[in-house]
Protein backbone atom coordinates (compact mmCIF):
# COMPACT_ATOMS: atom_id res chain seq x y z
CA UNK A 1 0.00 0.00 0.00
CA UNK A 2 1.52 3.55 -1.17
CA UNK A 3 0.00 6.98 -0.95
CA UNK A 4 1.99 10.23 -2.50
CA UNK A 5 1.01 13.62 -0.48
CA UNK A 6 2.13 16.60 -1.74
CA UNK A 7 1.66 18.48 1.00
CA UNK A 8 0.54 19.60 4.51
CA UNK A 9 -2.76 20.59 2.81
CA UNK A 10 -3.05 17.27 1.07
CA UNK A 11 -2.21 15.39 4.06
CA UNK A 12 -5.06 16.83 6.50
CA UNK A 13 -7.29 15.94 3.23
CA UNK A 14 -5.97 12.13 3.79
CA UNK A 15 -5.23 11.93 7.86
CA UNK A 16 -8.26 9.91 8.51
CA UNK A 17 -8.69 8.13 5.70
CA UNK A 18 -4.89 6.50 6.95
CA UNK A 19 -5.50 6.64 10.38
CA UNK A 20 -8.95 4.27 9.68
CA UNK A 21 -7.05 1.98 7.08
CA UNK A 22 -3.93 1.40 9.63
CA UNK A 23 -6.69 0.78 12.32
CA UNK A 24 -8.14 -1.94 10.69
CA UNK A 25 -4.72 -3.43 9.26
CA UNK A 26 -3.38 -3.42 13.29
CA UNK A 27 -7.00 -4.86 14.53
CA UNK A 28 -6.59 -7.59 12.24
CA UNK A 29 -2.67 -7.97 12.22
CA UNK A 30 -1.56 -10.92 14.83
CA UNK A 31 1.93 -10.71 15.62
CA UNK A 32 4.11 -13.72 15.88
CA UNK A 33 6.36 -12.48 18.27
CA UNK A 34 6.94 -9.15 20.17
CA UNK A 35 9.09 -8.05 17.14
CA UNK A 36 6.73 -8.41 14.91
CA UNK A 37 6.66 -5.09 12.40
CA UNK A 38 2.75 -3.01 12.42
CA UNK A 39 1.57 -1.13 9.68
CA UNK A 40 2.55 2.78 10.63
CA UNK A 41 2.49 5.83 8.63
CA UNK A 42 5.97 5.55 7.80
CA UNK A 43 5.16 2.62 5.90
CA UNK A 44 2.34 3.58 4.35
CA UNK A 45 3.69 6.64 2.76
CA UNK A 46 6.90 5.32 1.55
CA UNK A 47 6.29 4.49 -2.51
CA UNK A 48 10.06 2.59 -2.49
CA UNK A 49 8.48 -0.02 -5.24
CA UNK A 50 7.47 3.03 -7.71
CA UNK A 51 10.37 4.82 -7.01
CA UNK A 52 13.25 2.49 -7.55
CA UNK A 53 11.54 0.01 -10.09
CA UNK A 54 11.60 2.86 -12.68
CA UNK A 55 13.75 1.40 -15.57
CA UNK A 56 14.41 -1.88 -13.93
CA UNK A 57 17.02 -3.02 -11.11
CA UNK A 58 19.34 -3.49 -14.60
CA UNK A 59 18.72 -0.25 -16.89
CA UNK A 60 20.07 3.05 -17.24
CA UNK A 61 23.56 4.12 -18.02
CA UNK A 62 26.81 3.80 -16.18
CA UNK A 63 27.65 1.41 -13.54
CA UNK A 64 28.55 1.55 -9.74
CA UNK A 65 30.96 -0.27 -7.42
CA UNK A 66 32.12 -0.49 -4.32
CA UNK A 67 35.39 1.28 -3.36
CA UNK A 68 35.41 0.43 0.07
CA UNK A 69 33.24 -1.60 2.52
CA UNK A 70 34.45 0.62 5.40
CA UNK A 71 36.60 3.74 5.85
CA UNK A 72 35.76 3.65 9.32
CA UNK A 73 34.15 6.82 9.67
CA UNK A 74 30.98 7.93 7.44
CA UNK A 75 31.28 10.66 5.14
CA UNK A 76 29.79 13.72 6.22
CA UNK A 77 31.96 16.24 4.40
CA UNK A 78 34.64 15.19 1.47
CA UNK A 79 36.85 17.37 -0.58
CA UNK A 80 39.04 16.35 -3.13
CA UNK A 81 42.67 18.47 -2.83
CA UNK A 82 45.04 19.07 -5.51
CA UNK A 83 47.06 16.25 -4.81
CA UNK A 84 44.12 13.25 -6.30
CA UNK A 85 43.82 12.80 -2.29
CA UNK A 86 40.28 13.08 -0.83
CA UNK A 87 39.84 14.41 2.75
CA UNK A 88 36.40 13.00 4.73
CA UNK A 89 35.38 13.88 8.15
CA UNK A 90 32.62 13.66 10.38
CA UNK A 91 31.36 14.81 13.21
CA UNK A 92 33.28 13.69 16.41
CA UNK A 93 30.46 14.01 20.09
CA UNK A 94 28.68 10.59 19.12
CA UNK A 95 31.12 8.03 20.35
CA UNK A 96 33.81 6.08 19.11
CA UNK A 97 34.25 5.50 15.03
CA UNK A 98 35.27 1.99 13.75
CA UNK A 99 39.28 3.47 12.91
CA UNK A 100 41.93 3.98 15.28
CA UNK A 101 44.41 7.15 14.96
CA UNK A 102 47.70 6.57 14.31
CA UNK A 103 50.39 5.45 16.99
CA UNK A 104 48.09 5.08 19.89
CA UNK A 105 46.98 8.60 19.84
CA UNK A 106 44.01 10.02 21.25
CA UNK A 107 42.29 13.06 21.45
CA UNK A 108 41.42 14.63 24.96
CA UNK A 109 38.31 16.87 24.86
CA UNK A 110 36.65 18.18 27.90
CA UNK A 111 33.97 19.53 26.37
CA UNK A 112 33.68 16.23 24.23
CA UNK A 113 29.56 15.22 24.74
CA UNK A 114 30.39 11.69 24.20
CA UNK A 115 33.82 10.75 25.12
CA UNK A 116 36.32 12.74 26.67
CA UNK A 117 39.28 10.72 25.64
CA UNK A 118 38.59 9.14 22.70
CA UNK A 119 41.34 7.14 20.36
CA UNK A 120 39.23 6.79 17.45
CA UNK A 121 39.79 8.87 14.00
CA UNK A 122 36.73 11.04 12.90
CA UNK A 123 38.43 11.85 9.41
CA UNK A 124 40.76 10.20 6.86
CA UNK A 125 42.72 11.20 3.87
CA UNK A 126 41.87 8.90 1.11
CA UNK A 127 44.38 8.45 -2.24
CA UNK A 128 42.68 8.07 -5.08
CA UNK A 129 45.90 6.63 -6.86
CA UNK A 130 46.52 3.59 -4.40
CA UNK A 131 43.06 3.28 -3.32
CA UNK A 132 44.21 3.19 0.45
CA UNK A 133 43.16 5.90 3.84
CA UNK A 134 44.80 6.63 6.76
CA UNK A 135 43.47 8.44 10.02
CA UNK A 136 43.34 11.85 10.69
CA UNK A 137 42.87 14.07 13.66
CA UNK A 138 40.40 16.24 14.45
CA UNK A 139 40.34 18.44 17.32
CA UNK A 140 37.02 19.92 17.86
CA UNK A 141 33.65 19.22 16.66
CA UNK A 142 33.37 19.80 13.10
CA UNK A 143 29.78 18.24 12.58
CA UNK A 144 27.60 20.45 10.04
CA UNK A 145 30.53 22.48 9.30
CA UNK A 146 31.47 24.19 6.20
CA UNK A 147 34.61 24.80 3.67
CA UNK A 148 36.74 25.91 0.92
CA UNK A 149 40.05 25.34 -0.82
CA UNK A 150 42.00 29.14 -0.57
CA UNK A 151 44.41 29.79 -3.74
CA UNK A 152 47.60 28.12 -2.46
CA UNK A 153 45.49 24.34 -2.24
CA UNK A 154 44.42 24.63 1.69
CA UNK A 155 41.54 23.38 2.92
CA UNK A 156 40.39 26.49 5.46
CA UNK A 157 37.37 24.76 7.60
CA UNK A 158 35.06 26.79 9.07
CA UNK A 159 32.59 26.08 12.18
CA UNK A 160 30.68 23.34 13.73
CA UNK A 161 29.58 22.19 16.87
CA UNK A 162 29.59 22.51 20.77
CA UNK A 163 33.34 23.20 20.99
CA UNK A 164 33.72 23.80 17.20
CA UNK A 165 31.39 26.50 16.55
CA UNK A 166 33.68 29.08 15.89
CA UNK A 167 36.86 27.06 15.11
CA UNK A 168 38.83 27.67 12.50
CA UNK A 169 40.85 24.32 11.33
CA UNK A 170 42.87 23.73 8.15
CA UNK A 171 44.51 20.93 5.94
CA UNK A 172 47.35 21.51 3.37
CA UNK A 173 48.37 18.46 1.03
CA UNK A 174 51.76 16.92 1.55
CA UNK A 175 52.07 15.01 -1.65
CA UNK A 176 56.03 14.01 -0.77
CA UNK A 177 56.12 12.83 3.13
CA UNK A 178 52.48 12.20 3.58
CA UNK A 179 52.19 13.26 7.06
CA UNK A 180 49.96 15.66 6.92
CA UNK A 181 47.10 16.23 9.51
CA UNK A 182 44.75 18.87 10.59
CA UNK A 183 45.62 22.08 12.36
CA UNK A 184 43.60 24.12 14.74
CA UNK A 185 44.14 27.57 14.66
CA UNK A 186 44.46 29.83 17.20
CA UNK A 187 42.53 32.69 15.79
CA UNK A 188 38.43 32.07 15.65
CA UNK A 189 35.48 33.10 13.76
CA UNK A 190 33.63 35.92 15.43
CA UNK A 191 29.96 34.03 15.33
CA UNK A 192 28.88 30.54 15.38
CA UNK A 193 28.98 28.87 12.39
CA UNK A 194 26.77 25.76 12.52
CA UNK A 195 24.98 24.91 9.42
CA UNK A 196 27.12 27.42 7.36
CA UNK A 197 28.09 27.75 3.85
CA UNK A 198 31.61 29.80 2.30
CA UNK A 199 32.01 30.71 -0.88
CA UNK A 200 35.77 31.37 -2.31
CA UNK A 201 36.07 34.99 -3.35
CA UNK A 202 38.27 36.93 -5.99
CA UNK A 203 40.83 38.00 -3.50
CA UNK A 204 41.38 35.16 -2.22
CA UNK A 205 39.38 35.49 1.00
CA UNK A 206 36.37 32.99 1.94
CA UNK A 207 32.89 34.22 2.60
CA UNK A 208 31.29 33.06 5.69
CA UNK A 209 27.54 33.17 5.40
CA UNK A 210 24.92 32.31 8.12
CA UNK A 211 24.93 29.03 10.13
CA UNK A 212 21.91 28.08 12.84
CA UNK A 213 20.87 31.74 15.11
CA UNK A 214 23.47 33.69 12.64
CA UNK A 215 21.74 36.37 10.74
CA UNK A 216 25.63 37.32 9.80
CA UNK A 217 28.84 36.94 7.81
CA UNK A 218 32.66 36.99 7.97
CA UNK A 219 35.55 36.55 6.12
CA UNK A 220 38.45 34.64 6.25
CA UNK A 221 40.89 35.80 6.63
CA UNK A 222 39.93 39.38 7.25
CA UNK A 223 41.36 42.47 6.20
CA UNK A 224 42.79 45.27 8.23
CA UNK A 225 39.34 47.34 8.06
CA UNK A 226 36.95 44.22 8.38
CA UNK A 227 34.86 44.67 11.75
CA UNK A 228 33.89 40.85 13.18
CA UNK A 229 31.55 40.36 11.44
CA UNK A 230 28.29 41.75 9.56
CA UNK A 231 25.01 41.61 10.33
CA UNK A 232 22.95 39.76 7.12
CA UNK A 233 18.89 40.37 7.17
CA UNK A 234 18.32 38.38 4.28
CA UNK A 235 19.08 35.45 6.75
CA UNK A 236 16.67 36.63 9.37
CA UNK A 237 13.95 37.29 7.04
CA UNK A 238 13.88 33.95 5.44
CA UNK A 239 13.94 31.79 8.40
CA UNK A 240 10.97 29.95 9.02
CA UNK A 241 8.97 30.67 12.38
CA UNK A 242 9.01 27.41 13.38
CA UNK A 243 11.69 26.87 15.61
CA UNK A 244 12.85 23.31 13.86
CA UNK A 245 12.22 24.21 10.69
CA UNK A 246 14.30 27.12 10.02
CA UNK A 247 14.48 26.38 6.03
CA UNK A 248 17.57 28.57 5.44
CA UNK A 249 20.35 27.04 6.80
CA UNK A 250 23.56 26.48 4.28
CA UNK A 251 22.50 28.74 1.89
CA UNK A 252 23.49 28.47 -1.59
CA UNK A 253 25.94 30.53 -2.38
CA UNK A 254 27.86 31.40 -6.12
CA UNK A 255 29.79 33.66 -7.36
CA UNK A 256 29.03 35.49 -10.53
CA UNK A 257 31.76 36.71 -12.74
CA UNK A 258 30.60 40.45 -12.20
CA UNK A 259 32.24 39.96 -8.68
CA UNK A 260 28.83 40.07 -6.89
CA UNK A 261 26.75 36.79 -4.92
CA UNK A 262 23.91 34.97 -5.59
CA UNK A 263 22.61 33.88 -2.80
CA UNK A 264 19.38 32.07 -2.44
CA UNK A 265 17.73 31.06 1.06
CA UNK A 266 14.41 29.19 1.93
CA UNK A 267 12.35 30.46 -1.83
CA UNK A 268 14.08 33.40 -2.16
CA UNK A 269 17.26 34.76 -3.60
CA UNK A 270 19.29 38.16 -3.86
CA UNK A 271 22.25 39.50 -5.94
CA UNK A 272 24.31 40.71 -2.96
CA UNK A 273 27.41 42.89 -2.78
CA UNK A 274 29.37 41.41 -0.23
CA UNK A 275 31.96 44.72 -0.77
CA UNK A 276 29.30 47.36 0.22
CA UNK A 277 27.24 44.89 2.57
CA UNK A 278 24.36 45.63 0.07
CA UNK A 279 21.30 44.06 -1.80
CA UNK A 280 21.65 45.23 -5.38
CA UNK A 281 18.55 43.56 -6.90
CA UNK A 282 15.95 40.71 -5.12
CA UNK A 283 15.11 38.20 -7.77
CA UNK A 284 11.59 36.42 -8.12
CA UNK A 285 10.27 33.85 -5.45
CA UNK A 286 11.11 30.43 -6.92
CA UNK A 287 7.43 29.36 -7.60
CA UNK A 288 5.78 26.53 -5.49
CA UNK A 289 5.33 26.00 -2.01
CA UNK A 290 8.05 23.86 -1.72
CA UNK A 291 10.90 25.43 0.46
CA UNK A 292 14.73 24.67 -0.73
CA UNK A 293 17.27 24.92 2.24
CA UNK A 294 17.97 22.74 5.25
CA UNK A 295 16.12 21.08 6.69
CA UNK A 296 13.90 21.02 3.38
CA UNK A 297 17.05 20.44 1.82
CA UNK A 298 17.29 20.88 -1.63
CA UNK A 299 20.29 21.40 -4.21
CA UNK A 300 21.53 23.94 -6.11
CA UNK A 301 24.57 24.58 -9.12
CA UNK A 302 25.48 27.19 -10.98
CA UNK A 303 25.45 26.02 -14.97
CA UNK A 304 28.71 26.28 -16.86
CA UNK A 305 30.00 29.39 -17.70
CA UNK A 306 30.91 29.59 -21.50
CA UNK A 307 34.25 31.86 -22.12
CA UNK A 308 34.18 31.46 -25.94
CA UNK A 309 32.53 33.52 -28.51
CA UNK A 310 31.23 35.98 -26.50
CA UNK A 311 30.90 38.81 -28.90
CA UNK A 312 29.96 41.27 -26.22
CA UNK A 313 31.94 39.99 -23.21
CA UNK A 314 29.16 39.43 -20.92
CA UNK A 315 28.86 35.84 -19.83
CA UNK A 316 25.46 34.46 -19.42
CA UNK A 317 24.68 32.75 -16.12
CA UNK A 318 22.56 30.55 -14.82
CA UNK A 319 21.14 29.10 -11.60
CA UNK A 320 19.49 25.87 -11.00
CA UNK A 321 18.23 24.81 -8.20
CA UNK A 322 16.29 21.29 -7.65
CA UNK A 323 14.19 19.37 -5.03
CA UNK A 324 13.69 20.35 -1.43
CA UNK A 325 10.24 19.47 0.72
CA UNK A 326 6.76 21.00 1.38
CA UNK A 327 6.03 22.92 4.24
CA UNK A 328 5.26 21.22 7.11
CA UNK A 329 7.17 18.41 6.08
CA UNK A 330 9.65 18.61 9.08
CA UNK A 331 6.92 18.35 11.90
CA UNK A 332 5.16 15.64 10.38
CA UNK A 333 8.51 13.60 10.37
CA UNK A 334 9.72 14.69 13.59
CA UNK A 335 6.55 14.64 15.31
CA UNK A 336 4.67 11.90 13.62
CA UNK A 337 6.73 9.94 11.44
CA UNK A 338 5.05 10.64 8.54
CA UNK A 339 6.86 11.43 5.79
CA UNK A 340 5.47 13.62 3.12
CA UNK A 341 6.45 13.37 -0.43
CA UNK A 342 9.66 15.37 -1.40
CA UNK A 343 9.46 17.97 -4.17
CA UNK A 344 9.96 17.34 -7.82
CA UNK A 345 10.83 20.47 -9.05
CA UNK A 346 13.76 22.02 -10.57
CA UNK A 347 14.26 25.95 -10.98
CA UNK A 348 16.53 27.47 -13.76
CA UNK A 349 16.92 31.45 -12.90
CA UNK A 350 19.27 33.25 -15.88
CA UNK A 351 20.21 36.03 -13.47
CA UNK A 352 22.24 38.11 -16.21
CA UNK A 353 18.85 38.51 -17.66
CA UNK A 354 17.26 42.57 -17.66
CA UNK A 355 14.00 40.74 -16.04
CA UNK A 356 14.89 37.02 -15.17
CA UNK A 357 11.98 34.89 -14.37
CA UNK A 358 12.35 30.98 -12.58
CA UNK A 359 12.00 28.14 -15.44
CA UNK A 360 10.47 25.10 -13.97
CA UNK A 361 11.14 21.58 -14.97
CA UNK A 362 10.87 18.28 -13.37
CA UNK A 363 12.66 15.57 -12.41
CA UNK A 364 11.53 12.22 -12.52
CA UNK A 365 11.11 11.32 -8.93
CA UNK A 366 10.94 13.66 -6.34
CA UNK A 367 14.19 14.09 -4.49
CA UNK A 368 14.89 15.72 -0.75
CA UNK A 369 18.79 15.94 -0.13
CA UNK A 370 20.02 15.52 -3.37
CA UNK A 371 23.31 16.18 -4.58
CA UNK A 372 23.72 17.79 -7.48
CA UNK A 373 27.35 17.88 -9.31
CA UNK A 374 28.71 19.62 -12.48
CA UNK A 375 30.29 17.12 -14.96
CA UNK A 376 33.42 17.71 -16.92
CA UNK A 377 30.32 17.41 -20.16
CA UNK A 378 28.57 20.33 -19.25
CA UNK A 379 25.85 18.26 -17.61
CA UNK A 380 24.77 18.08 -14.31
CA UNK A 381 24.21 15.10 -12.10
CA UNK A 382 21.83 14.01 -9.40
CA UNK A 383 22.02 11.41 -6.94
CA UNK A 384 21.93 10.63 -3.16
CA UNK A 385 18.42 11.69 -0.89
CA UNK A 386 14.49 10.47 -0.72
CA UNK A 387 11.77 10.58 -1.86
CA UNK A 388 9.49 11.76 1.27
CA UNK A 389 10.63 13.68 4.16
CA UNK A 390 12.82 15.82 4.86
CA UNK A 391 16.70 16.19 6.74
CA UNK A 392 17.39 15.67 10.05
CA UNK A 393 17.45 12.48 12.12
CA UNK A 394 15.35 9.34 11.28
CA UNK A 395 13.26 12.15 9.51
CA UNK A 396 13.29 10.66 6.03
CA UNK A 397 11.95 7.85 3.62
CA UNK A 398 12.28 5.67 0.54
CA UNK A 399 15.76 6.30 -0.84
CA UNK A 400 16.11 7.56 -4.47
CA UNK A 401 18.89 4.78 -6.17
CA UNK A 402 18.67 6.24 -9.73
CA UNK A 403 20.76 9.08 -10.46
CA UNK A 404 19.55 11.55 -13.11
CA UNK A 405 21.73 12.94 -15.98
CA UNK A 406 20.50 16.59 -16.54
CA UNK A 407 21.16 18.36 -19.90
CA UNK A 408 20.77 21.88 -19.67
CA UNK A 409 21.21 22.65 -23.48
CA UNK A 410 18.24 20.49 -24.84
CA UNK A 411 15.13 21.76 -25.65
CA UNK A 412 13.10 19.01 -25.14
CA UNK A 413 12.42 18.69 -21.68
CA UNK A 414 11.48 14.98 -21.83
CA UNK A 415 15.27 14.18 -23.18
CA UNK A 416 16.46 16.82 -20.73
CA UNK A 417 16.71 14.36 -17.78
CA UNK A 418 17.52 10.39 -17.45
CA UNK A 419 17.14 7.90 -15.15
CA UNK A 420 20.79 6.24 -14.57
CA UNK A 421 21.98 2.94 -13.63
CA UNK A 422 20.81 2.50 -9.61
CA UNK A 423 23.03 2.50 -6.95
CA UNK A 424 22.33 -0.62 -4.44
CA UNK A 425 23.15 1.42 -0.95
CA UNK A 426 21.05 4.37 -0.04
CA UNK A 427 22.37 7.39 0.56
CA UNK A 428 20.24 9.24 2.70
CA UNK A 429 20.97 11.87 5.52
CA UNK A 430 24.32 12.67 5.81
CA UNK A 431 25.54 11.54 2.95
CA UNK A 432 27.73 13.45 0.43
CA UNK A 433 29.30 13.21 -3.46
CA UNK A 434 32.22 14.77 -5.41
CA UNK A 435 33.75 14.79 -8.60
CA UNK A 436 37.00 13.27 -9.30
CA UNK A 437 40.01 13.95 -12.05
CA UNK A 438 39.31 11.21 -13.65
CA UNK A 439 35.73 12.15 -14.62
CA UNK A 440 34.30 9.89 -12.20
CA UNK A 441 31.75 10.39 -8.57
CA UNK A 442 33.17 9.50 -5.30
CA UNK A 443 29.77 8.89 -2.91
CA UNK A 444 29.60 8.10 0.63
CA UNK A 445 28.08 8.49 4.07
CA UNK A 446 24.28 8.17 4.91
CA UNK A 447 23.77 7.92 8.74
CA UNK A 448 20.15 9.20 10.04
CA UNK A 449 20.67 8.44 13.69
CA UNK A 450 22.67 10.33 16.73
CA UNK A 451 25.44 8.07 16.51
CA UNK A 452 26.56 5.02 14.72
CA UNK A 453 23.88 2.49 14.56
CA UNK A 454 24.40 -0.48 11.69
CA UNK A 455 21.36 -2.63 13.07
CA UNK A 456 19.34 0.37 12.16
CA UNK A 457 16.28 -0.96 9.82
CA UNK A 458 15.98 -0.39 7.12
CA UNK A 459 18.36 2.63 6.94
CA UNK A 460 21.76 1.75 8.89
CA UNK A 461 25.36 4.18 9.48
CA UNK A 462 26.85 3.40 6.10
CA UNK A 463 30.94 3.49 6.15
CA UNK A 464 31.32 2.56 2.68
CA UNK A 465 32.66 4.24 -0.56
CA UNK A 466 31.11 3.43 -4.16
CA UNK A 467 31.99 5.29 -6.95
CA UNK A 468 29.34 5.64 -10.20
CA UNK A 469 30.98 5.82 -12.99
CA UNK A 470 28.67 7.55 -15.61
CA UNK A 471 28.65 6.00 -19.31
CA UNK A 472 31.25 7.95 -20.76
CA UNK A 473 33.85 5.94 -18.80
CA UNK A 474 31.92 2.73 -20.67
CA UNK A 475 34.42 0.34 -21.92
CA UNK A 476 33.09 1.93 -25.77
CA UNK A 477 33.46 4.72 -25.02
CA UNK A 478 37.35 4.18 -24.47
CA UNK A 479 38.33 4.87 -27.85
CA UNK A 480 37.08 8.09 -28.03
CA UNK A 481 38.60 9.14 -24.85
CA UNK A 482 41.67 12.15 -25.10
CA UNK A 483 44.61 11.60 -22.94
CA UNK A 484 46.19 14.71 -21.52
CA UNK A 485 50.24 14.73 -22.47
CA UNK A 486 51.06 18.33 -21.39
CA UNK A 487 49.70 21.49 -20.12
CA UNK A 488 52.66 23.95 -21.14
CA UNK A 489 52.34 27.17 -18.96
CA UNK A 490 54.69 30.15 -17.30
CA UNK A 491 55.68 29.43 -13.90
CA UNK A 492 53.29 26.29 -13.42
CA UNK A 493 50.69 28.91 -13.38
CA UNK A 494 47.82 29.42 -15.89
CA UNK A 495 47.54 33.60 -15.98
CA UNK A 496 44.18 35.29 -16.37
CA UNK A 497 43.29 36.20 -19.89
CA UNK A 498 47.37 34.47 -21.46
CA UNK A 499 47.05 31.81 -23.76
CA UNK A 500 48.60 28.44 -22.54
CA UNK A 501 48.94 25.26 -24.41
CA UNK A 502 47.90 21.83 -24.17
CA UNK A 503 49.13 18.44 -25.76
CA UNK A 504 46.58 15.77 -26.21
CA UNK A 505 46.37 12.47 -27.95
CA UNK A 506 43.65 10.51 -28.97
CA UNK A 507 44.08 6.88 -30.08
CA UNK A 508 42.80 7.58 -33.33
CA UNK A 509 42.76 9.83 -36.14
CA UNK A 510 39.17 11.47 -35.64
CA UNK A 511 37.48 15.11 -35.89
CA UNK A 512 38.68 17.29 -33.29
CA UNK A 513 36.29 20.14 -34.55
CA UNK A 514 34.07 19.34 -31.38
CA UNK A 515 37.01 19.18 -28.93
CA UNK A 516 36.26 21.27 -25.45
CA UNK A 517 38.59 22.24 -22.83
CA UNK A 518 36.72 22.48 -19.36
CA UNK A 519 37.96 23.92 -15.83
CA UNK A 520 36.75 22.30 -13.05
CA UNK A 521 37.24 24.07 -9.22
CA UNK A 522 36.95 20.90 -6.66
CA UNK A 523 33.81 21.36 -4.47
CA UNK A 524 33.64 20.93 -0.08
CA UNK A 525 30.55 19.00 -0.72
CA UNK A 526 28.30 18.09 2.55
CA UNK A 527 24.16 18.07 3.23
CA UNK A 528 23.61 18.32 -0.40
CA UNK A 529 25.68 21.79 -1.43
CA UNK A 530 28.86 21.77 -3.08
CA UNK A 531 30.10 24.64 -2.01
CA UNK A 532 32.69 26.51 -4.48
CA UNK A 533 32.00 24.13 -7.16
CA UNK A 534 32.26 26.04 -10.51
CA UNK A 535 33.09 24.86 -14.50
CA UNK A 536 34.04 26.82 -16.99
CA UNK A 537 34.64 26.19 -21.14
CA UNK A 538 37.84 27.89 -22.50
CA UNK A 539 38.23 29.65 -25.49
CA UNK A 540 40.52 27.84 -28.27
CA UNK A 541 42.30 30.25 -30.35
CA UNK A 542 44.39 27.33 -32.30
CA UNK A 543 44.43 23.90 -32.39
CA UNK A 544 46.33 21.54 -34.88
CA UNK A 545 47.86 17.86 -35.19
CA UNK A 546 51.29 17.70 -34.38
CA UNK A 547 52.00 14.15 -34.63
CA UNK A 548 50.55 10.89 -36.05
CA UNK A 549 51.60 7.97 -35.46
CA UNK A 550 51.63 4.84 -37.28
CA UNK A 551 51.34 0.78 -35.37
CA UNK A 552 54.85 -1.07 -35.68
CA UNK A 553 51.65 -3.84 -36.39
CA UNK A 554 48.83 -4.15 -37.87
CA UNK A 555 47.23 -4.81 -34.38
CA UNK A 556 49.10 -1.41 -32.91
CA UNK A 557 47.34 1.24 -31.81
CA UNK A 558 47.39 4.48 -33.82
CA UNK A 559 47.92 7.91 -32.02
CA UNK A 560 47.06 11.05 -32.75
CA UNK A 561 48.96 14.04 -30.89
CA UNK A 562 47.02 17.44 -31.12
CA UNK A 563 48.09 20.88 -29.61
CA UNK A 564 45.51 23.38 -28.88
CA UNK A 565 46.33 27.20 -27.85
CA UNK A 566 43.85 27.83 -25.16
CA UNK A 567 42.82 31.25 -23.44
CA UNK A 568 42.57 31.38 -19.71
CA UNK A 569 39.75 32.86 -17.57
CA UNK A 570 39.75 36.72 -17.84
CA UNK A 571 39.46 37.96 -14.38
CA UNK A 572 39.50 36.81 -10.58
CA UNK A 573 35.27 36.97 -10.85
CA UNK A 574 35.13 35.07 -13.82
CA UNK A 575 37.85 32.41 -11.69
CA UNK A 576 38.97 32.67 -7.99
CA UNK A 577 42.61 31.93 -7.54
CA UNK A 578 43.34 28.58 -6.90
CA UNK A 579 43.60 25.08 -7.99
CA UNK A 580 41.51 23.49 -11.04
CA UNK A 581 40.88 20.25 -12.55
CA UNK A 582 41.73 20.91 -16.79
CA UNK A 583 39.49 18.05 -18.80
CA UNK A 584 39.86 17.98 -22.59
CA UNK A 585 36.27 16.40 -23.85
CA UNK A 586 35.46 14.93 -27.12
CA UNK A 587 33.02 13.68 -28.64
CA UNK A 588 31.01 13.81 -24.81
CA UNK A 589 34.35 12.08 -23.06
CA UNK A 590 36.19 13.77 -20.77
CA UNK A 591 40.32 13.19 -20.45
CA UNK A 592 42.00 12.59 -17.09
CA UNK A 593 42.36 16.06 -15.54
CA UNK A 594 45.35 17.54 -15.00
CA UNK A 595 45.68 20.06 -12.01
CA UNK A 596 46.35 23.53 -13.08
CA UNK A 597 46.79 26.34 -10.72
CA UNK A 598 45.44 29.74 -11.99
CA UNK A 599 46.25 33.26 -9.97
Amino acid sequence: MAFKIKNAHSFLLHHHLITTIITIIIIFHKPQTTTATLITPQQSLTNTTTINSLGGSGSGRGHWIQLQKSIGISAMHMQVMKDNKVVIFDRTDFGPSNISLANNRCRYDPRDMALKIDCTAHSILYDLTTDTFRPLTLQTDAWCSSGAVNPNGTLIQTGGFNDGYTKLRTFTPCPKNNDCDWEELPQNLSSSRWYASNQILPDGRIIVVGGRSSFSYEFVPKNANDPSFYFFRFLQITRDSNPGEENNLYPFLHLLPDGNLFIFANRRSILFDYNHNRVIREFPIIPGEEKRNYPSTGSSVMLPLNLTGSKTGLIEVEIMVCGGAYPGAFDYAKKEQVFLEASDSCGRLKVTDSEPEWVMEFMPTPRVMPDMLLLPTGDVIILNGAANGTAGWENAANPVLHPVLYRPGLVNPVLKFELLAPASTPRMYHSSAVLLPDGRILVGGSNPHRGYDFRAYPYPTELSLDIYNPDYLGPEMDQYRPSVDTVEVVNHTVEYGSLFSVVFSLKEKRDINGIRFSMVAPSFTTHSFAMNQRILFLEVTALEEVVNSRPESPQGPVKSVYKAMVRGPGSFTVAPPGYYMLYVVHAGVPSVAKWVHIR
